[in-house]
């Protein structure tokens, strides 16, 4: 069994990464489970803070790293709040204050257009020159108000393209197969595959 640690503390996230791997012979931590320091996410770009939070992790552990960065963008914000996501409405960070922030902002918008966004990078260890680097995303729309009580983050003002359901009114295979985060990781497992690491 191999141990790989998750650089995030996120909950949902952790639960999210662990039903997608549970098939294989690994054993996905969080990095609350060894204290390690939260990584300074000043990068630019979801790649940028993805690379920064896996090396920080494996650094601190001495284990391979998955990190995830992930958002949403907005086409009437310009793609806001994209890497600011997570603390949208400020810090510490909440998720519905960020998505009553992003419905705040989104009054009268005509064009509700808008996508999840998620990067995983995985590092062998904190030198990796050569990260796996892995990205999709899941296209939808902004709500005018919430629906739904499943799922994270903004989810619940999140309509599903080609579907009536709001990302918090599906179960959670429903939301693996269709979100970001699912697809993602689909690639990751089979770059994973293919260099032998599970």
């Amino acid at each position: 069994m191999k141990q790989i640690v998750l650089a995030t503390g996120n909950a949902g996230k952790v639960k999210e990464f662990a039903t997608l791997l549970a098939d294989f012979p690994i054993t996905v931590s969080p990095q609350s489970q060894f204290e390690v320091p939260e990584a300074i996410e000043d990068g630019l770009t979801f790649v940028e803070n993805a690379i920064i939070k896996a090396r920080n992790a494996a650094k601190a552990t001495g284990l391979p790293a998955i990190a995830d960065d992930s958002g949403i963008e907005v086409d009437a914000l310009n793609g806001k709040p994209g890497i600011y996501s997570a603390r949208f409405a400020g810090l510490p960070s909440n998720a519905e204050n960020n998505w009553r922030k992003l419905l705040a902002e989104m009054e009268g918008q005509a064009n509700r257009d808008a996508r999840f966004q998620c990067v995983l990078v995985f590092m062998r260890h904190a030198e990796d020159p050569t990260p796996i680097i892995c990205q999709a995303s899941w296209e939808g729309e902004i709500l005018a108000e919430a629906r739904g009580e499943r799922g994270h983050g903004y989810d619940p003002v999140f309509l599903v393209k080609g579907d009536n359901r709001s990302a918090a009114e599906l179960d959670a295979d429903e939301k693996n197969a269709l979100s970001h985060r699912g697809k993602a990781m689909a690639l990751l497992l089979t770059q994973l595959k293919e260099k032998g690491v599970i």
